[in-house]
């Protein structure tokens, strides 16, 4: 087996991204992953894109955690790198949940992941999680070099966030502990005077640029000449606007020469304010820079879907040809074993009316003693539930859809007169339960609060009863009413896992979580707990080390309360 790189990333510093690349010895038995590889180094990321999801699959069937982690880890930075930022966030979070951090030989893994998710937090410009994130980064990382560029960038995000004494101590730091003068010391003396300078304006930088450009021209480091070339240039920008355009323009050439478009157009910014005579030339060529990038990233991001989509696609369809093929063979063994089938059936079905009338005369005089009180938490329970969170999940289709669909928005309001009518009827279960429940988790989906279901599969349902998907679908929906309401929470994810006896549903924010779980208790959540009780599961509130909330919710399969 040969050699197998695993990407570190995008170094994200000051006008300029960095790639570093870091060789790890690893083989593996899965060709998918090797596949991926092979046109990850041809840089055809589409193809790459599609085997690392296929290598996911295959390594999840061999319940192979740390592969699994491998290829998220993967597809996090390949959607970086095309600009998919969201995308690559939830990949990356999502690749936490398989690595081993207690198993040293996943660290350099886990630190790339960590440091991915750093990047594209400073792309969104949520710099403290960037902070974060990198703190994990260096904390996991078992190599100097890889370190040190992490430190680096960590000290940038301390200077986004104008900590310019945090972001000071670590470029004076990373100088201290280098005497090679090389594209390391270069990077971080160039940081450390540009950082400096925007704290202290009277702060004379330039003979520490110069020194910088120096080692860059020397060591031929081309991304670290146009580094050098932005910091001149704003420099200059505020003394003398000669010097600032000579920098400026040599930014650009350099950009090119790179095939950078994040730092052409950074660079086109700078000629538009400081070349007055050639505003227009520049503004056109920053126009149509800018909206390629974005056009090419928006393809990519739909690329992306479609190739989930269809990944997924072609699974379900194996799946109902397996199914069938099994429904084949078993209409043969049918036929063949009619008369004896019949007559087991018979003797079954004789045992388990006599049980099932027993049972449910005791359940009956259980249920005569409690009749009041149940119809009364039921009534409750169904004001709540059809009436209340009906109207608030209305208000947040309203407010999350650019477009106001009026036919759609009067068909749910008629449906909640319907069911009000007589709200001690049960809920008729839809025959698409498994859209219905995709649409109601999607519709608390928004800009601002984004939810990631993972793992869900339109098999999840199977063997539930209409009584159980009813109560589990008024529970989620209570939990996203309160995620929308009192959470103030930017990312939360619905993970299902089913197993041959249980089907689990855990809910993770990055919210502000609860203080103090029993007293805060609603009426909501209360009756989410009534609920998981009537059909015989589990619920779990806890606090999230990470910060937020996660509730954890195990309903069992094969269980005559479900």
């Amino acid at each position: 087996m040969k050699f197998l790189y695993f990407l570190l990333g995008l170094s994200f510093l000051i006008g300029c991204s960095e790639h570093s690349i870091k060789e790890i010895e690893k083989t593996t038995d899965n060709a998918f992953y090797d596949k991926a590889f092979d046109f990850r180094e041809k840089n055809e990321l589409d193809s790459s894109f599609l085997y690392f999801f296929r290598a996911k699959d295959s390594f999840l069937q061999k319940k192979d955690s740390f592969g699994v982690g491998k290829c998220l880890a993967n597809l996090a930075i390949i959607q970086e790198t095309k600009g998919d930022y969201f995308g690559s966030q939830e990949s990356g979070l999502s690749a936490l949940d398989y690595f081993n951090q207690r198993d040293s030989i996943e660290y350099n893994y886990i630190s790339i992941n960590y440091n991915t998710l750093s990047i594209v937090s400073s792309r969104l410009k949520d710099y403290k999680k960037a902070i974060e994130f990198y703190l994990q980064a260096i904390k996991f990382s078992n190599d100097s070099i890889n370190k040190n560029i992490y430190r680096n960038n960590l000290a940038n995000s301390y200077r986004k966030e104008k900590k310019y004494n945090s972001a000071s101590k670590i470029f004076q730091s990373i100088l201290d502990n280098n005497t090679k003068k090389d594209k390391e010391y270069s990077r971080a003396l160039s940081n450390f005077a540009y950082s400096k300078w925007l704290q202290n304006s009277n702060f004379n930088p330039i003979p520490e640029f110069k020194q910088a450009l120096n080692i860059r021209i020397k060591e031929k480091d081309l991304w670290g000449q146009n580094a050098s070339y932005a910091h001149f240039a704003d420099y200059y920008s505020r003394k003398k606007s000669d010097s600032a355009l000579f920098y400026a323009k040599k930014m650009f050439d350099v950009s090119n020469k790179i095939k950078s478009p994040d730092d052409q157009i950074e660079a086109l910014q700078k000629l538009i304010v400081l070349d007055s005579k050639n505003y227009s030339s520049h503004f056109n060529r920053y126009q149509f820079l800018n909206d390629s990038l974005q056009t090419a990233r928006n393809k990519a991001k739909n690329q992306f879907a479609l190739i989930r989509y269809e990944t997924e696609k072609s699974k379900a369809d194996n799946l109902k040809l397996q199914k069938d093929n099994t429904e084949k063979k078993y209409q043969i063994i049918r036929q063949k074993g009619l008369t004896v089938g019949v007559s087991t059936l018979a003797i079954i079905s004789s045992i388990i009316g006599i049980f099932w009338y027993r049972r449910r005369k005791q359940r009956m005089e259980q249920e005569k003693l409690l009749e009041v009180k149940n119809t009364e938490l039921k009534y409750s329970k169904k004001i709540h539930d059809v009436v209340a969170n009906g109207l608030y999940h209305t208000m947040i289709e309203i407010q999350n859809q650019p477009e106001l669909d009026k036919e759609k928005i009067l068909n749910r309001i008629e449906k909640m007169y319907e069911e009000s009518r007589d709200i001690a009827q049960d809920e008729i279960i839809e025959k698409d339960f498994y859209s219905r429940f995709y649409k109601m988790m999607n519709s608390y989906s928004s800009n601002d609060q984004r939810i990631l279901p993972v793992g869900y599969k339109d098999n999840i349902w199977e063997n539930l009863s209409d009584n159980a998907q009813s109560e589990l679908y008024y529970i989620i929906r209570e939990i996203l009413v309160n995620m929308k309401k009192h959470s103030k929470a930017k990312l939360a994810s619905l993970k299902f896992e089913k197993s041959q006896d249980n089907l689990t549903i855990r809910y993770t924010d990055n919210g502000i979580g609860i203080s103090n779980l029993e007293s805060k208790k609603g009426t909501g959540l209360r009756n989410t707990e009534n609920r998981i009780d009537s059909i015989n599961g589990d619920i779990i509130f806890e606090q999230n080390p990470r910060g937020g909330l996660i509730i954890q919710i195990t309903v069992p399969i094969h269980s005559k309360y479900v």
